[in-house]
């Protein structure tokens, strides 16, 4: 079967990587080292992460250089020929060209005999990502074999290639791989575990925009060094986060937070979880509504039918049950923000926004639609404002902290802000934290009138401190 290229894109995780990324954000960090290692990329590509090195070495030393200090490999036999095709261009003959720009699968097949040369092994690359889970969607037999043996507990084809550098003890690398390296949980948890044992992180660019001209996958350059011996330990260093203009911030990576970045969110709602949480639910289906099926007439919008403006409006007729269910839970979540400041994701009134009883998902759910929320036990309607506005302080004071680390960027665009999803996991947590508990609430209404998130956080603190609090 013949692939188009955006076929192979698709099947191999390729990005392919500009020399202006290259020449602005990695060679400035090499350029006084550039005799002192074999550069090596094992997913090259057009080559542009180690080609353009040339550029500072004398037309007349090229051959002799390239020859010594650079070596690509690729899996397509396309690739390799424009990676040959870009080195003649910076004056290599063609001959000597494909005795060091080579058509291999790095990842079953490790090049070995490069750690036996004259110079230490440099890697600097763009590895493929794809997401085990979309592999395993697109039924993809070939690729899921990658993901067998040791490399099995892993969910990403780019955490594969870091752990075969580790596994060969390469020294010095620079990888471009997607953000979830640093801010993802369940998805780098593990890699994080394994890798940063033996690495660590000297330097890193995070993007906030988009880099590669195929993809909105929000990415990270991150300079690896190898460790004098393996320690699970802290690790501290410069992020350069860059959007719109560029923010300088000094990470810290715990190892009891498997080594996540933005993770003062996870420690809060772990910490300060109430003694009382309430419990909640997402969703009205269609499923439900044909259970209960009766004569009380709800509104609601169905976020399964969509005409590119608004979700369709409905009158649904139910039974005593669940009218009286909709009707008396009047929020929903929105964990997408829209990209206009008074659309950010966060707890909102059904009524306020959409003008009826509830949201009523009739196809798939999709966690980036409006969600209806429901508590059980039922509580107060006044309670469930007071929910809504500590809900929105929390959320927006740690994004205000975090710059927004702890949630998922979603898609580039030109809007006021990053756009940004946030989990129903973490929903949940935020509202677990809620202090649902005997004469507090009156005091926590005080707090929100003043707006003050420095005093609402040190009031939830507080409560904590004092120990077990009585129920209500």
């Amino acid at each position: 079967m013949k692939y188009g290229h955006e076929d192979k894109r698709r099947i191999y995780g390729e990005h392919l990587t500009s020399i202006q990324v290259f020449e602005k954000y990695i060679l400035p960090e090499i350029k006084d080292k550039l005799y002192s290692y074999l550069w090596a990329d094992l997913f090259c590509g057009e080559g542009n992460l180690i080609l353009p090195i040339l550029n500072l070495v004398p037309p007349e030393k090229r051959e002799s250089f390239f020859l010594k200090h650079i070596i690509l490999f690729d899996i397509q036999q396309e690739m390799v020929e424009r990676a040959a095709k870009n080195a003649c261009d910076y004056g290599i003959p063609e001959d000597i060209a494909r005795q060091r720009i080579m058509i291999r699968d790095t990842i079953k097949d490790y090049p070995t005999f490069i750690l036996n040369g004259e110079f230490p092994v440099f890697h600097i690359t763009n590895p493929p990502y794809l997401y085990k889970g979309y592999i395993a969607k697109q039924k993809s037999k070939r690729l899921l074999e990658y993901f067998s043996g040791d490399f099995e507990p892993y969910q990403d084809l780019y955490q594969l290639a870091m752990m075969n550098d580790l596994k060969h003890g390469i020294k010095n690398m620079i990888y471009i791989i997607p953000s979830n390296f640093l801010f993802g949980s369940a998805i780098s948890n593990k890699i994080r575990e394994d890798f940063l044992k033996f690495y660590t992180i000297k330097k890193a660019y995070i993007f906030e925009r988009k880099i590669f001209e195929r993809t909105g996958t929000n990415v990270c350059i991150c300079f690896f060094e190898r460790k004098p011996e393996p320690k699970r330990e802290t690790l501290t260093f410069e992020g350069i986060k860059i959007n719109s203009e560029e923010k300088r911030k000094i990470y810290v990576l715990e190892p009891k937070n498997h080594f996540r970045a933005g993770s003062e969110f996870d420690e809060f709602v772990s910490k300060y979880k109430s003694n009382t949480p309430l419990k909640c639910s997402f969703y009205l289906t269609m499923d439900e509504v044909e259970k209960n099926k009766g004569t009380n007439p709800v509104s609601v919008i169905d976020v399964s039918v969509f005409d590119g403006k608004e979700y369709e409006k409905k009158m649904l007729y139910v039974n005593d049950k669940l009218y009286e269910k909709i009707k008396s839970n009047i929020l929903f979540v929105r964990t997408l923000d829209t990209g206009r400041q008074e659309g950010r994701a966060g707890l909102y009134v059904i009524k306020d926004v959409y003008g009826v009883d509830g949201i009523l998902v009739s196809k798939e759910k999709y966690r980036t639609h409006p969600i209806h929320l429901f508590f059980s036990p039922p509580i107060p309607v006044d309670v469930q404002l007071l929910l809504k506005d500590y809900f929105n302080m929390v959320l927006e004071y740690f994004r205000t902290l975090t710059d927004s680390e702890f949630m998922t960027t979603y898609k580039y665009s030109e809007s006021e802000y990053t756009r940004k999803y946030l989990g129903l996991s973490q929903v949940k947590a935020i509202i677990e934290t809620f202090p649902y508990e005997k004469g507090k609430l009156k005091e926590l209404a005080k707090i929100l009138e003043k707006k003050n998130a420095e005093e609402l956080i040190s009031f939830i603190k507080a409560i904590h401190s004092k120990g077990k609090l009585l129920l209500l």
